[in-house]
């Protein structure tokens, strides 16, 4: 209700654009007062909220199983996990924005200890496919301790639908020496306007679960972004991964 009164942010690309801090290079965060002090206050609600839950979580040890190849199915992280919420710019997309609409998720494959980042963008006013469909990037995922996730980047898949002029699905997979999917998400921006890519690398990922139950999960990562994802089986929960 309050997105439909007071409109939604607008996140481009890079430092510019707000995605990116121009120092750390590190993911800013969304300043959901810029759209309202109505949504302002609902999102710090949201975070006040989060915090308490990471002080019940029934969950005591969310990194266990997590990449045993016998066990790893077990892993109660396992499973795909649909973005409810996050102060992270970079994984915050909107349709009055040149990234346009997104809808995001997090597959983790716990037997092989693997994470897929997945960004579906949305169709277009006009009912047409943008030019970057969907882009994956695949992560290793180790534990650390019974509540942090250290993440190492290997590389990204970009589905597009042209072919420079041409109307033609294909596939491109390329490394991902940084840590953030907005990385990815610039560097194809470029090449198709003829940019250059920055060069400085980001620090080692990883994030520490506050939350876990069978069907919610609250996470923050070591940029101190925080995400709030649920299972797509969560009745309660479908309205708003939809």
């Amino acid at each position: 209700d309050l997105q439909d009164r007071d409109g939604d942010f607008s996140i481009e690309f890079g430092v510019k654009g707000g995605e990116i801090n121009g120092t750390s290079r590190a993911p800013q965060k969304v300043n959901y007062y810029s759209i309202s002090d109505d949504v302002g206050k609902a999102a710090d609600a949201v975070m006040g909220v989060c915090k308490k839950l990471a002080e019940v979580s029934p969950i005591q040890d969310p990194t266990r199983f997590l990449g045993n190849k016998v066990n790893g199915t077990l892993a109660p992280l396992h499973g795909a996990w649909k973005l409810l919420f996050t102060t992270a710019a970079d994984a915050s997309f909107s349709k009055n924005s040149t990234r346009g609409a997104a809808k995001a998720q997090n597959i983790v494959d716990g037997t092989r200890g693997r994470i897929t980042n997945v960004i579906d963008f949305a169709k277009k006013e006009d009912g047409t496919d943008p030019v970057l469909k969907q882009l994956n990037v695949v992560i290793s995922a180790a534990p650390s301790s019974v509540k942090r996730v250290n993440l190492t980047f290997r590389y990204a898949k970009a589905v597009f639908t042209k072919f420079f002029f041409l109307p033609l699905r294909w596939s491109l997979y390329i490394p991902v020496p940084a840590a953030f999917i907005t990385r990815c998400i610039v560097l194809f921006y470029r090449l198709f306007n003829f940019g250059r890519k920055e060069a400085k690398k980001p620090p080692q990922a990883y994030f520490d679960v506050m939350y876990l139950d069978d069907d919610l999960r609250i996470h923050k990562t070591g940029e101190d972004n925080l995400f709030v994802q649920a299972r797509d089986t969560w009745a309660e929960a479908k309205p708003f991964l939809e």
